[in-house]
């Protein structure tokens, strides 16, 4: 069997948790504990850190722990993201989830927040009775799940936005997520308070009665007296699904939707709609593949596409494992229930060969070539939609599919999270928080890295046309 890299399985382990946040989240321990478990185990940590970039490592790690100890424990996530953005790899993050806490504990934990003395009912009269000369962004606002509502009001020279409406755990009435200050008629962001009260460095965008906050790309948008129908009614263009989809588009065309999160679980739902559908595939001379804002998971979930496409030997990744004591216990050894017993059977030698390589940067996956008998006549050609949001494993898949001279890739440029995988999960000390960080390296490096680059597209799709399958329909018929 050729051998694959199955990535990105989220594998969140059961820890359990403290009675109390106070008893492990002091911000500079758990600083030291990220810097400790990256050091160690993350497998792009010396190609990072190198002669070139040390200085400026070592000086950041510096100031950031000297300000860690300095911070109240819920200000700690913008430090350990500031550390962990060194690295400028999207397959490492840290995560939020405070669900095995009581509501008391977690509104104890926030209760002594910044709060103003405005209330739903305060607000509403002042709403009412200075009419004329409200500023524009003064008012009720919603974001785009509704789930949120606050009020936006004047103080002490700019504007701050109380919660009105939140979820009654992590976010009370009057207290305050953002301010904003003003000048002239440009709107700027003191700061942002996220779902953990940190303190996110944002830009603020306001046209009309919409205010979007960005980092470099839009996080939220928000709407003044709740989002317009378009928005809260129906999905949005592009966004992605759950669930794999097949449709025959006209009598040349049939499209195939894989726009979500490339799980083990979505390898029988795949098998059996490619199995349910392969005689109107042969028949159709066009297959169009929609991988629009998948963001990974197993390249398994691909393999049945393979023969659709394929005009010729296929190259296939390689990579190697960092095979540390915490990447086997916390990932390799982790191995799902709910697969096949033949998938399951490699997991289970990959875990062996790693214990027999404990502490060695291991090729587990050898450079290999996919070849097979038969070259089908249809589709005769293969068309891959993809998007900025398409990433990991789903770069993989489209690194295989270019090889075919069947093949055409529609769109942007990819994601370019493709040269560290396989991600494994830890808890911090302050359990609420959970690391996430690649053990596998690419075979391609140092040579041929796509990190934050991605690859490019055969036919650029831009932004301005809003049907892309409709698009690529009409270029193969020029």
């Amino acid at each position: 069997m050729r051998a694959s890299l199955t990535f990105s399985i989220l594998i969140l382990l059961t820890i359990a948790t403290a009675s109390t946040y106070a008893q492990s989240c002091n911000c500079k321990d758990n600083l030291e504990f990220v810097m400790a478990r990256i050091k160690k185990n993350y497998v792009g940590y010396s190609d990072k850190v190198n002669l070139q970039t040390v200085k400026r490592f070592d000086f950041l790690t510096d100031s950031l722990l000297a300000e860690a100890g300095k911070v109240p424990t819920y200000q700690c996530l913008p430090i350990l993201k500031t550390w962990l953005s060194f690295f400028n790899d999207k397959h490492i993050s840290i995560s939020y989830d405070d669900s095995g806490y009581s509501v008391e504990q977690i509104k104890d934990y926030y209760a002594r927040e910044e709060t103003t003395s405005w209330t739903a009912l305060s607000f509403k009269d002042y709403l009412d009775r200075d009419k004329a000369v409200l500023d524009s962004v003064e008012g009720v606002w919603k974001d785009e799940s509704g789930a949120y509502q606050i009020g936006i009001v004047k103080d002490r020279g700019d504007f701050i936005g109380f919660i009105i409406k939140a979820d009654g755990k992590r976010w009370l009435p009057q207290q305050v997520k953002m301010r904003i200050s003003k000048l002239g008629n440009v709107y700027g962001l003191k700061y942002f308070r996220a779902i953990d009260h940190s303190n996110n460095i944002l830009s603020i965008y306001k046209n009309a009665d919409t205010l979007t906050f960005t980092d470099g790309k839009v996080l939220s948008r928000w709407f003044k007296n709740g989002p317009p129908v378009s928005v809260s009614g129906k999905q949005q263009a592009g966004t992605s699904t759950e669930k794999p989809s097949f449709k025959i588009l006209d009598d040349k065309t049939c499209l195939f939707q894989l726009p979500a999160y490339a799980t083990l679980a979505n390898v029988a739902a795949v098998d059996s709609i490619l199995k349910q559908h392969k005689n109107a595939i042969k028949n159709h001379r066009h297959l169009i593949i929609d991988i629009r804002n998948n963001y990974g998971g197993s390249v398994l979930v691909y393999d049945k596409l393979i023969p659709y496409l394929y005009t010729r030997p296929i190259l296939t990744e390689g990579g190697s494992v960092l095979a540390t004591e915490e990447n086997i216990r916390d990932y390799y050894s982790a191995i799902p229930a709910n697969i096949p017993d033949s998938i399951k059977k490699g997991f289970v030698r990959n875990l062996n060969v790693l214990k027999a390589h404990l502490n060695q940067l291991y090729p587990l996956y050898p450079v290999d070539t996919i070849k097979l008998k038969e070259v089908m006549a249809y589709p005769k050609e293969v068309s891959i939609v993809v998007n900025r949001n398409t990433a990991s494993a789903a770069e993989l898949f489209m690194l295989q599919a270019k090889q075919s001279s069947k093949v055409k890739l529609f769109g942007e440029r990819s994601s370019g999270a493709i040269d560290y995988l396989e991600v494994v999960k830890t808890k911090l000390p302050c359990d609420i928080y959970t690391l996430g960080y690649p053990a596998c390296k690419s075979s391609r490096l140092p040579d041929f890295p796509l990190d934050n680059t991605g690859i490019q597209p055969d036919v650029r799709i831009t932004s301005e046309i809003k049907d892309w399958v409709g698009f690529i329909q009409s270029y193969k018929e020029r």
